[in-house]
């Protein structure tokens, strides 16, 4: 080893001892939340399904209902 990688090594200790007791990782101690909102996609299909019912309304030749058969 030479004498500058040395000193390199010898610099890079000396910073990283005082270093290694003020790091430290905890686990949380309350558990992770993650709130998802569905309630976006229903409201969504929610107008779609109003959008096509209306549709449906203003053109009853589009899609004729057919007589249950007997």
């Amino acid at each position: 080893m030479t004498r500058q990688r040395l000193i390199a090594f010898a610099g890079a200790a000396s910073l990283a001892v005082p270093l290694a007791g003020c790091i430290s990782v905890d686990t949380p101690d309350k558990p992770i939340e993650i709130n998802l909102n569905v309630t976006i996609r229903q409201e969504v299909v929610v107008r779609l399904q109003k959008d096509v019912e209306d549709l449906i309304n203003q053109n009853p030749d589009a899609f004729p209902q057919q007589a249950p058969k007997q």
